[in-house]
This record gives C-alpha cells, sequence and structure tokens, in this order.
C-alpha cells in the first residue's frame, strides 16, 4: 500500500499534456470543436508525439489507481466488519462530475461550435436560448458533415469511459478476486523481463489496432467504439493487474533508454507516413505495417515516461500535494476554457507562434484560479471530483489522494 508518488507525477504531467494537445487541435487540420482560421499541418508531426500513447497512459494510471483504492476498500471493510463501499464511493467521484459537466461545463463548446460552422446563415438567439435547446437535446444543428448531438459529453468521454472499465472489473473481482490475485502474480513473473515487458503489450496493442481500426472508428460514444474500449480497458486491467508487482516496474525501469529509442523511431516512421499518404492511399501492406508500428509508439512511450518518472520522479512534496486533487478540476475545465478563450481571441488576428503560447497561459490561469474557487465552495467540491470535507490543507485532517 505504499504510495506511488511516481505515478502521481505521471498523472499530473499527462493531463497536463492533454491541455497542451487539446490548444493544438485549435491549430491543426484535424476535426475539432472550432478551428484557428490559420490552422494548418505545421504542428501535425508534433501532434503525432503524444497522439498515439497519452490517453493509453492515462488509463493504465488509472488501473494501477484502483488496484490502490480496490485494497484500501477492503482493508477499511475488513477493519469495520463491513462490505467494502468502493464502487459507490468511486461512482459518485466519477459520476457528478460528468453529469455537472455535461450540463453546464460543455454546453459553451458546442454553442462556438455552432457559432464556427454548424448552423447555415448563422446563429444569432445568444448564449441562454442555445443552452435552452442544448439541454432538450435539439437536433436541427446540422452541416454538411451531419448533425450536432446535444447533449454531449465532448472530452468529458474519458470520465464515462472510466466509469464504465471500473464498474466491469469491480464486477470481475467480486466473482473472482483470488483468480484476479493471482493472475496478476503470474502476470508480474511474465513481464518482470525487459524484454517481455517491452515487446508482449506493444505486440498485443499492434495487433488490436491491426484487426479493429479499420472496422470501429474511433467515436467516443461507448456503445459503439469497439477499438477503443480493447486498448483502452485493455491497459487499464494491465494496469490494474500489475499495480503491486514490483519485478515489472524494475523491468520498465531498466528498459527505459530502449523504450525510447523505439517510440522516436516509430514516431518518425509515423510523421513520414502520414505525411507522404495524406492524400494518396497507402498500399496495403504498408498500412498494416504501420499499424503495427502505431502499437510500438504506443507502448514504447508509455515505457519511456514510466521508466524515467520511476527514476527520476522528485517524490513527495508541497507540489505534488496541491497538484494531484486540483488534476480532475482543471481536466473537466480544461477545454471549454480553451474552446471559449480560443474564439475572444480570434477577432486580434495573431500569428499562431503569439496566439497558441498566449493561449496556453490563459489555460492553465484560468483552470488553476477556478480550481481556487472550486476547493474553496463546499458544494462545488463533489461536482469537480473533490471530496466534500475540507482535506486538502484548507482544514481539518490531510487525506491522501489515489496516484490517479
Amino acid at each position: 500500500m505504499q504510495r506511488r508518488h511516481d505515478l502521481d507525477w505521471v498523472r499530473v504531467c499527462a493531463f497536463g499534456l492533454l491541455v497542451l494537445y487539446h490548444v493544438g487541435m485549435y491549430y491543426v487540420s484535424w476535426d475539432w470543436h472550432i478551428k484557428s482560421p490559420q490552422a494548418g499541418t505545421t504542428l501535425e508531426p508534433f501532434m503525432l508525439l503524444s497522439g498515439p500513447w497519452r490517453l493509453s497512459l492515462l488509463f493504465l494510471v488509472s488501473g494501477a489507481a484502483t488496484a490502490f483504492l480496490v485494497a484500501r476498500s477492503e482493508q477499511v471493510a475488513r477493519a469495520d466488519g463491513g462490505r467494502p463501499r468502493f464502487l459507490g464511493a468511486r461512482s459518485w467521484v466519477l459520476l457528478a462530475p460528468l453529469l455537472f459537466g455535461m450540463l453546464v461545463v460543455v454546453p459553451p463548446q458546442s454553442y462556438y461550435e455552432v457559432l464556427d460552422s454548424r448552423y447555415p446563415g448563422g446563429y444569432h438567439d445568444g448564449y441562454l436560448a442555445f443552452w435552452a435547446r442544448y439541454l432538450r437535446g435539439d437536433g436541427n444543428f446540422c452541416d454538411d458533415d451531419g448533425c450536432l448531438d446535444l447533449p454531449t459529453w465532448n472530452h468529458l468521454w474519458f470520465v464515462a469511459y472510466l466509469w464504465v472499465y471500473t464498474v466491469v472489473l469491480w464486477g470481475l473481482w467480486r466473482l473472482a478476486g483470488p483468480r484476479l490475485g493471482r493472475a496478476g502474480e503470474a502476470l508480474g513473473r511474465r513481464l518482470g523481463h525487459p524484454a517481455a515487458v517491452l515487446l508482449w503489450p506493444a505486440m498485443l496493442l499492434g495487433a488490436v489496432r491491426l484487426l479493429l481500426v479499420g472496422r470501429f472508428e474511433s467515436t467516443h460514444a461507448l456503445v459503439d467504439d469497439w477499438y477503443n474500449h480493447a486498448q483502452y480497458f485493455g491497459v487499464f486491467l494491465l494496469g490494474f493487474l500489475v499495480a503491486r508487482q514490483a519485478p515489472v516496474w524494475d523491468a520498465i525501469a531498466r528498459v527505459r533508454w530502449i523504450a525510447l529509442a523505439l517510440w522516436l523511431a516509430s514516431w518518425a516512421g509515423l510523421v513520414a507516413y502520414f505525411t507522404h499518404f495524406d492524400a494518396a492511399e497507402p498500399p496495403p501492406w504498408l498500412r498494416l505495417c504501420m499499424r503495427m508500428a502505431w502499437g510500438l509508439d504506443q507502448w514504447c512511450a508509455i515505457m519511456a515516461v514510466l521508466g524515467f518518472a520511476r527514476r527520476l520522479a522528485p517524490g513527495d512534496g508541497p507540489v505534488l500535494r496541491y497538484l494531484v486533487p486540483a488534476v480532475f478540476p482543471v481536466y473537466i475545465l480544461h477545454q471549454t476554457v480553451i474552446v471559449v478563450a480560443a474564439w475572444q481571441l480570434r477577432p486580434l488576428g495573431l500569428a499562431p507562434a503569439l496566439e497558441g503560447p498566449l493561449l496556453v497561459l490563459l489555460t492553465f490561469a484560468a483552470c488553476f484560479g477556478g480550481y481556487e474557487v472550486i476547493r474553496r465552495v463546499a458544494p462545488l467540491r463533489p461536482l469537480f471530483g473533490l471530496k466534500a470535507r475540507r482535506a486538502d490543507g484548507l482544514g481539518g485532517r490531510q487525506v491522501p489522494a489515489p496516484p490517479g
């Protein structure tokens, strides 16, 4: 049950990277909620540096965190002579922010999306009128690409998926806890060698992409997103099983430099592939090879991040204790802040080299400013995933959060 501060740092940095990635989405040619008038392909190779793996990393760390939470809930239950209360508590932490986010935080994203492209002739009725139509599930906001689904969870799909995976895993644990424990120990022995921990998961992720990505488009709609479920629940379960298998984490640390080299090499290959075949149709054999390369990039990047974090993460301290509870509120707020700020900056006509960093600074400043308000207002705390009691240094006893 020793706290994993390296995983805390990984989670904090991964969510920080997510903010940078979503700012970048405003400036690239890929589909997003609103687009800069100066959007292009310049940033896309750099976006691919984290594109294949950043969410898989978060699900893996969340799986490891779930293992610690389940163990803690069972310890408390044994001490009290009752039943573990893990699922109810975890559902409250995830579902209350998800529902509140869908109803209050996310609607401005859809509003500016409508202003940007999705309503013929423009939309002029103002935000409150749009919000009422949003809550009614109005399906009349359409363009050539289709109609806007309202209400929506947009970037909060991660929370919905995490809750579903948690429910499934809890069910497996209640039905076959000892077997899952033995499976984790067996997996720890198998993956306790550097070559095994580096290659086997990479091959599995590559095979998942090879078999499923062409059949199931990434939708983030939960019910039809089978490629994403295969990869994300897979790494979530892996994180849960190996969370307390020290040989696996030691092997990850030993293989970090090789993983870094393979990650950068596969990234260069993906950049060359997507650049060359941006408009042309690649040969089928090459497409299949690059799907395997995607899995290699995905896993080797995760190994490099976890390996270097295990060796270099600074450990506990006041900065980490501040950032750990801040991550979830900042995550909930960040994409709405990006969309609103980008729209308000647009009339200034700033060059992306100036506007982009300014947008990053504004996003972090607004999100952490929002967090400072949220942590001090008791009714807001559970709506952003914070404990109802004052447990973050504002009064009362401090309760350490799990690593994820």
